[in-house]
């Protein structure tokens, strides 16, 4: 089993930043991949990024390409969100997720974290 823990969420203007973090505990060494997904209100789960923990490997979704920023910390086996110039429809729960490979579908990823709320005011 891996646990994950999510941080660092909050409310900011738009245009602010925030950065989320995802402690891992556990089996870790079964998960290669870490990601973050959202959730907004009545909508679906979606993809945000991931991150291998072998060489760093990192994919964005289109949406957030150029503003979010992922990053990994194996000594502490934390990954990180970092989320600059935020805007409103940036405003859902974000997830962290554990799998074994850099995919963007929410059944790739076997573990899930409870969430964290992000909130970005207009």
């Amino acid at each position: 089993q891996v646990q994950l823990v999510e941080s660092g969420g909050g409310l900011v203007q738009a245009g602010g930043s925030l950065r989320l973090s995802c402690a891992a505990s556990g089996r870790t060494f079964r998960s290669n991949a870490m990601g973050w997904f959202r959730q907004a209100p009545g909508k679906e789960r979606e993809f945000v990024a991931a991150i291998k923990w072998s060489g760093g490997t990192s994919y964005y979704a289109d949406s957030v390409k150029g503003r979010f920023t992922i990053s990994g910390d194996t000594a502490k086996n934390t990954v990180y969100l970092r989320m600059n110039s935020l805007k409103p429809e940036d405003t859902a729960v974000y997830y962290c997720a554990a799998g074994p490979r850099l995919l963007v579908t929410t059944v790739s990823y076997d573990y899930w974290g409870q969430g964290t709320q992000v909130t970005v005011s207009s």
